[in-house]
């Protein structure tokens, strides 16, 4: 009975013994991981909360924002964490291998996603384009209705809903026809050889005087463009504010179609002149 008595209390001290020993090992280790832990934790949270503002400063887009913060607060909690279990000592290659080829596993299976992930974050960030401006992309013409993440919504004209993916729309060409206040309107209007090119101009000028909308800075401009087969052609230019490019075209075609005759003009169509050559009969 002693003798048992005598094991146990050696099997106690030796414990007691090798938890000293890791005590000392480890204890300012655990302990200075504990407060590198506590001080990351606090660290990223101002970071969080300094990103937050700037966002906010900068006015970027609401479905952006909780992204964005949770990216960040995410990321640096990983790096955080994996920089405190290597204070204390615990091997971390093989672990950030294996997050390495996961992490590469993942990215190639949702290539595309992510690239319109990305397309759709500069997007939101650079702002090209916002919510109501009239674009031309990826051979599409319309109204954005909404820039999501991963795609953008447009509304053509014949109220169709095209959804086109953010990584070609971020990275191709388009055009914004909302962004500056003004735009020009171009007509290319003909009449026929022989009439009055100064009645042309009259008429014209009378025409964009009538309507309020063309503006008078910058001054419109007409100039004979093309002496063409059937029609001598001329180029007619104006300046509306952006909202009143479509109702000003439209309004000047129907003008010219039925008010052209009230100036003595025609409007020319395509014409062949036949000369015929009577030949004696033998």
């Amino acid at each position: 009975m002693e003798e048992q008595v005598m094991q146990v209390e050696g099997a106690l001290e030796g414990g007691m013994s090798k938890l000293v020993d890791l005590a000392v090992s480890y204890g300012p280790k655990l302990i200075g991981a504990i407060v590198v832990l506590l001080i990351g934790l606090w660290v990223i949270n101002m970071i969080v909360k300094a990103t937050d503002r700037l966002m906010k400063k900068r006015k970027m887009d609401e479905s952006l924002k909780p992204f964005l913060r949770g990216m960040i607060n995410v990321v640096l909690k990983v790096l955080l964490v994996v920089s405190v279990m290597g204070m204390v000592g615990i091997e971390m290659t093989s672990f950030i291998a294996i997050l390495g080829a996961a992490g590469l596993a993942v990215g190639m299976a949702l290539s595309g996603t992510l690239q319109n992930f990305a397309g759709g974050v500069i997007i939101l960030v650079f702002r090209p384009f916002n919510v109501g401006d009239f674009i031309e992309a990826q051979g599409y013409l319309g109204s954005v209705k909404e820039i999501g993440i991963f795609t953008t919504l447009l509304n053509t004209v014949d109220k169709k809903v095209i959804i086109i993916p953010n990584g070609p729309l971020s990275t191709g060409s388009l055009t914004n026809f909302s962004r500056e206040p003004l735009r020009r309107v171009d007509w290319s209007y003909g009449i026929a050889y022989g009439d009055d090119m100064e009645q042309f101009k009259k008429a014209m000028n009378d025409f964009i005087q009538e309507d309020k909308r063309i503006l008078t800075d910058p001054e419109p401009f007409i100039g004979l463009s093309e002496l063409a087969d059937s029609s001598v052609n001329f180029a007619v230019r104006v300046w509306v504010n952006a909202p009143d490019y479509w109702g000003v075209f439209f309004d000047m075609n129907e003008k010219v179609y039925k008010r052209f005759a009230d100036y003595n003009l025609n409007i020319p169509f395509p014409q062949v002149d036949l000369h015929l050559h009577q030949t004696k009969q033998a």
